[in-house]
This record gives structure tokens, sequence and C-alpha cells, in this order.
């Protein structure tokens, strides 16, 4: 099981670059921007004290821009993007902003890594 604490950890130091606003790597708009959503206040506190502490050691250049909203609602993905990685392996999108992501990922965290 992967802990909160554990999932900020990642989301920060592999999913993606916090200081991009509407933004990851090629895709632009509102829908790739950096959020964290949280269902209780103590999700909130912890996101927030994280940022903070990331900002004040200045682990990026930039500020972190990543948005910390309440999750109202959630909408499962169209079925041609579940597992999508998996199911083109090839596609060039994968091969050059994905997998590297996924290696970063088994390196830092091999504890947590769990390839299917």
């Amino acid at each position: 099981m992967v802990t909160y604490g554990q999932l900020l950890k990642i989301f920060f130091s592999v999913a993606h670059d916090p200081t991009e606003l509407n933004r990851q790597g090629p895709d632009t708009g509102t829908q790739y921007r950096s959020a964290i959503f949280y269902v209780n206040d103590e999700q909130k506190r912890i996101a927030e004290a994280y940022i903070n502490q990331i900002n004040q050691v200045k682990v990026f250049e930039q500020p972190i821009v990543t948005q910390i909203a309440v999750l109202n609602s959630f909408y499962k993905a169209e079925a041609y993007h579940q597992d999508y990685a998996k199911h083109h392996p090839k596609d060039r999108y994968i091969v050059i902003h994905d997998l590297p992501k996924v290696e970063n990922l088994r390196k830092q965290f091999p504890h947590l890594y769990i390839q299917r």
C-alpha cells in the first residue's frame, strides 16, 4: 500500500513538473495543470505543508504552481485510455515522455514499484 506521503513524494519527484502552469511536456491546456485533489482537510493540510517545505528548500528553480483543490467528482477515462502504455508500448509519446518516468520511478522507489 502506498501512503499519502509517499504518493506526494512520487508526484513531485517523478510524475511531472509541478512548476509548469497548464502544461506537461508537449501537452498544454488546463486539463494538464498540476493539481492535487483532496478528499478531507487532513489531506489538504499535508499537501500544503509538503509544497511549502519544497518551496522553502528550493527543490525547483521555479515556484511550484500545483493547485490544491477539493475533489468534487471523479470521472473514469474512456476505455481506450485505460492501460494505454501497456497496450501501446511503442507509441512515440509513451517512449519519449512516459517510459523515462516509469524508469525513474523504478530507480527512486524500487520498494513501491510493481510491474504488471
